[in-house]
């Protein structure tokens, strides 16, 4: 490959001289075209792929290397996405499959506990008519070999009756997800949100609800309606869990370092 290239940049050179001393492309000579249109699509051999370091990471940019981590990367978007669209429609099978088979541990604000726990309870939820839904924004993803950390925009929507009037709470915030491959495909292993904000809204413009200051002010700013309506639905919620500044959401970055050095653990889940 490498002497045929060689042929070609000459035959090229010498197509451009051609060019340059007849002055017109009607005086071009016709095989000098063809030559050139075919050094064009020419493809070069992978051993002269120009390679650079990406001036953060020293990560090798071009070839192999970055076909893999592109890979792994579409390969999580499309895992975190089918997270939200399994779990909201209730294909509980399907949804299994996103979580890691013994390690996957789900944090909430109602619920903290095992994969397979926060499936059946996700499952009676939605037999018994609780709506909670999600949508995904932005996404982006380290990866260092068979490890990676996902954050994704979302919001959780729940629509709930408090006090006798319908209301939707719409909290805004990011999935921080610790991941591994297994059996060459990637798995959560936990799943922590990070709450930002929220807030409360009637379905119906002309209803009235007047909230409990004491309740509400039980719950930190990023999930405070959020949490509000849970509690009032019986839900346990926990506090303190982390929100856009703060030391719980510090230490969640941190964790996530720890585990896409090598660390055995995905942290310590809220």
């Amino acid at each position: 490959m490498g002497n045929n290239t060689q042929s070609v940049k000459r035959g090229m050179a010498a197509a451009r001289a051609g060019l340059r001393h007849h002055g017109s492309r009607d005086a071009f000579p016709r095989a000098a075209r063809a030559l050139l249109r075919a050094a064009v699509s020419l493809p070069l051999a992978s051993s002269e792929v120009e390679r650079s370091e990406h001036p953060t990471t020293g990560i090798s940019i071009g070839g192999t290397m970055a076909t893999n981590e592109n890979r792994d990367r579409q390969a999580i978007r499309e895992l975190i996405d089918n997270w939200a669209l399994w779990r909201d429609a209730g294909d509980w099978t399907r949804f299994t499959t996103v979580w890691h088979p013994t390690r996957g541990w789900m944090s909430a604000t109602w619920f903290q506990g095992s994969a397979a726990e926060f499936i059946e309870v996700s499952r009676q939820g939605f037999e018994s008519g609780v709506s909670i839904l999600h949508f995904l924004g932005g996404h982006t993803t380290e990866v260092r070999g068979d490890r990676a950390i996902a954050q994704t925009k979302m919001t959780i929507n729940q629509r709930a009756v408090v006090d006798e009037v319908e209301v939707d709470v719409i909290c805004t915030g990011r999935f921080y997800d610790f991941l591994c491959t297994h059996d060459d495909d990637w798995k959560i292993v936990r799943r922590q949100p990070i709450y930002e904000k929220d807030r409360l809204d009637v379905v119906d413009p002309s209803s009235t609800l007047r909230l409990e200051p004491e309740l509400l002010a039980r719950f930190p700013a990023g999930y405070r309606h959020l949490g509000y309506l849970q509690a009032k639905a019986g839900f346990s919620v926990k506090p303190g869990l982390p929100g856009l500044t703060g030391d719980a959401v510090q230490q969640l970055y941190e964790e996530g370092e720890r585990w896409l050095a090598g660390s055995d653990e995905a942290g310590i889940p809220a």
